[in-house]
């Protein structure tokens, strides 16, 4: 289990053409709501998303710890379906998920997790589910046509939901309580002003 000094913790996966917008919204309310967001890399050299942001890793994938960490969260990127680069991102999922810690994933990662054979007995989406069913794996029956979904400590999104996977996240983590955490969804999914009331009012 997490324990009480790495709850704060937070680390955010970086590596070779990282898809910018899958995780903007989890990480930045993430740090206003009193948690560290650390970056990790395959090494320490720095990396480069797919729009152009160089990146230098806080530390390398060996170094990461469950034990160290709230969340680990797994960003989309081309590298995940152009060959074994990202398997090692994989792995440490499932060394997450075994101890108990949360990991939340979105695109490409998704299939990722899927040919490590995490979704195999998991509720889980993605971009579409013969995205999916291209890598192989077993979990087909289990695929939800949803925008995020969580089933224990792993949440799944598919490409166009960065929003709706911070939804998920803040919810398992418990950054907000219900009723903020559906304002805040609707404030930035929906773009309903009426949101406001509910977030400033807490």
């Amino acid at each position: 289990m997490t324990s009480t000094s790495s709850r704060a913790v937070v680390h955010l996966a970086v590596y070779d053409t990282l898809a910018d917008w899958e995780t903007g919204y989890t990480t930045a309310f993430l740090a206003q709501n009193g948690y560290r967001v650390r970056t990790v890399g395959p090494e320490r050299e720095p990396v480069t998303t797919m729009g152009g942001l160089r990146v230098q890793p806080d530390l390398a994938l060996a170094e990461l710890r469950p034990e160290d960490s709230a969340l680990l969260i797994l960003p989309g990127a081309g590298l995940w379906d152009a060959g074994d680069d990202l398997a090692p991102f994989a792995r440490a999922a499932r060394a997450f998920l075994d101890a108990e810690v949360p990991v939340a994933a979105i695109c490409g990662a998704t299939a990722g997790l899927a040919r490590e054979g995490l979704l195999d007995d998991r509720a889980h989406t993605s971009a579409v589910s013969f995205y999916l069913a291209a890598t192989g794996y077993g979990g087909g029956a289990r695929y939800v046509d949803a925008d995020a979904v969580t089933d224990g400590g792993l949440i799944t999104a598919g490409p166009t939901e960065p929003v709706a996977l911070a939804r998920e996240v803040f919810g398992l983590l418990g950054v907000y309580g219900p009723e903020k955490l559906g304002a805040w969804y609707r404030l930035f999914h929906d773009s309903d002003p009426s949101a406001y009331e509910v977030l400033e009012g807490e």
